[in-house]
């Protein structure tokens, strides 16, 4: 064996033996709390990833979309479609607070989208509930953040993992949650003029 071929080796060796020191004590096992938000792109496509992923280990989870509601996505298609039995899907928003131009409506359906969120949580059958652009709802203050914290913390079943996605998410909700990811934005194409498009936004 060459010099540098072993040298790999031990570095390899060193680097599992560390790896199998930390993992030892990582047993827990828990339903988390898991955030994901920034201005970057990819929020809900990584949360549509999760529940993919429970969907092909044939667990039971469920979507709560808060502010698509009439779009036809890809994601909603291909659940609806295919996987209905495994991933119920609920698009109840009306879109984006700008183009409705109602805020009592805004609320009542955000308060709607919420309350069939708590039912799916609580229920236990649902191994994870993707609350998709729940941040929004939570920005504009058409829901309690205090209540949310508090449903999340003390009444979501222990087992039961929670998603929620959208940009600028609440500080009390980062405290919250057990894993955040913010999506950084570098660059995107909608500053060069290019428009939403099928397989990439929707």
């Amino acid at each position: 064996m060459s010099s540098e071929k072993l040298q790999h080796t031990k570095k390899m060796q060193k680097i599992k033996s560390a790896r199998d020191k930390m993992m030892k004590n990582k047993n827990i096992e828990k339903g988390l709390i898991i955030v994901n938000t920034g201005k970057g792109k990819g929020k809900s496509s990584a949360a549509f990833g999760m529940i993919l992923r429970c969907i092909s280990h044939d667990m039971k989870c469920a979507v709560v979309q808060f502010i698509k509601g009439s779009w036809d996505t890809g994601e909603r298609r291909i659940i609806e479609q295919n996987f209905s039995g495994l991933c119920s899907f609920y698009a109840m928003g009306e879109g984006f607070t700008w183009e409705t131009q109602d805020k009592e409506r805004d609320i009542f359906m955000a308060e709607k989208a919420w309350s069939k969120a708590k039912e799916l949580i609580a229920g236990t059958n649902n191994t994870m509930v993707l609350l998709d652009e729940i941040n929004i709802a939570l920005r504009y203050d058409y829901l309690d953040i205090d209540e949310i914290v508090d449903f999340l913390l003390h009444e979501k079943p222990l087992m039961t993992h929670v998603v929620l996605t959208g940009r600028n998410a609440k500080d009390e909700l980062i405290e919250a949650a057990d894993l955040v990811t913010e999506m950084s934005l570098i660059k995107h194409p909608f500053r060069d003029g290019i428009k939403a498009q099928k397989g990439i936004e929707f």
